[in-house]
């Protein structure tokens, strides 16, 4: 029952992702028909740097609905069944999860919280317990087998297995979705490991599509102000309050 690490692997984004969103915006604001813009886009005689240059200054201005048309997807692995919990709320996206009704668990693997793993008298108690779930998860699975269960045996022998099991996760969202999801969990305040997982996968949009996620991040970061109240701010940056007083 090993440890297991983050692991962030950007599996696809949009082709030409960049264009399309210009192409989007345009339509939006273009008496013509942007399809008739399209060659001019992919043979170059509209410069990368304009189309992004038009891009932020429409983003700017608060309208972002044409950045939906791109999409990125990831491979997530070393996550615990707890920070997945977080991730599926956000509903603006599609996920294909690692079942644990067909997934045997019996070599479990599983996330260590840093904090436990800073104290050596809480990771000997956690890691114990670890493998005591284990433990029961076999013997349940094998009770099961004997009573005729066989492949289902590990439907209801996973009823043991606790949120720090490891879990993988193939996620899909839109730009504007990422967005708001880098707002909220790049954020001090999220969770340290759902954070680690959406700085991972912000690395990897910044490298795709730097004229849209360059700036993307914890929502602070582009207020210019917490937008938490003063009870809950890490102190980053001056909260609301603080700024009208």
């Amino acid at each position: 029952m090993p440890i297991k690490t983050l692991r962030v692997e950007l599996l696809s984004s949009t082709p030409d992702a960049l264009s399309l969103i210009y192409a989007a915006f345009r339509q939006c604001y273009h008496a013509g028909f942007v399809a008739d813009m399209w060659p001019k886009l992919m043979n170059g005689e509209i410069e990368k740097e304009k189309q992004a240059d038009f891009v932020a200054k429409v983003l700017e201005s608060g309208h972002d609905s044409p950045v939906e048309h791109v999409n990125f997807s990831f491979a997530v692995e070393g996550i615990s069944r707890a920070c997945s919990h977080q991730l599926v709320r956000h509903r603006i996206a599609s996920y294909s999860q690692q079942s644990q009704r067909y997934v045997d668990a019996s070599n479990m693997d599983y996330v260590l919280p840093p904090a436990i793993a800073r104290i050596p008298e809480a990771r000997a108690r956690f890691e114990a317990f670890m493998t005591e779930v284990g433990s029961a998860y076999r013997d349940l699975k094998e009770i099961l087998d004997a009573h005729g269960r066989k492949e289902k045996s590990k439907e209801d022998a996973r009823f043991v297995l606790p949120q720090a099991a490891e879990t993988k996760i193939v996620v899909t969202m839109n730009c504007r979705a990422l967005l708001h999801f880098f707002h909220l969990r790049c954020c001090q305040r999220a969770q340290w490991e759902i954070r680690d997982m959406a700085e991972a996968m912000l690395e990897h949009c910044r490298r795709e599509l730097p004229a849209i996620f360059a700036t993307a991040g914890a929502k602070c970061e582009s207020l210019g102000y917490c937008p938490e109240n003063d009870r809950f701010a890490c102190g980053r940056y001056p909260t609301r309050s603080q700024i009208t007083l």
